[in-house]
């Protein structure tokens, strides 16, 4: 048991997710497929037996959603769970890329 907290206490922490620009962009991400329906903050949530201030809090943020509440979010947007992921794996790919570029040109 002792040697088990030895090797758990040299691994770093991971960061809180919210405040990381991946995070950022899945909040965009989410935004942007609600947009692409064209579909209201409103109706949206009323498809989700929510209240507009429901999906305002998601899209900043707020109020996190765990992956069953991002499917059914998904369903009501008509958008696959697959297709959204590949968007947001897309976008975060362009991130590091850029991530990458900006930090090869600081030096």
């Amino acid at each position: 048991m002792i040697a088990w907290k030895l090797r758990v206490s040299f691994h770093p922490k991971m960061p809180k997710s919210i405040y990381t620009d991946e995070y950022q962009h899945f909040l965009s991400e989410l935004k942007e497929a609600r947009v692409r329906a064209d579909v209201t903050q409103e109706q949206l949530a009323e498809s989700l037996g929510e209240h507009q201030t429901f999906v305002s809090k998601v899209e900043r943020g707020v109020r996190r959603i765990d992956v069953v509440e991002l499917r059914l979010w998904l369903a009501a947007l008509n958008t696959s769970f697959p297709d959204f992921c590949s968007q947001l794996d897309s976008r975060l790919a362009r991130h590091i890329r850029a991530s990458i570029g900006a930090h090869k040109k600081a030096r």
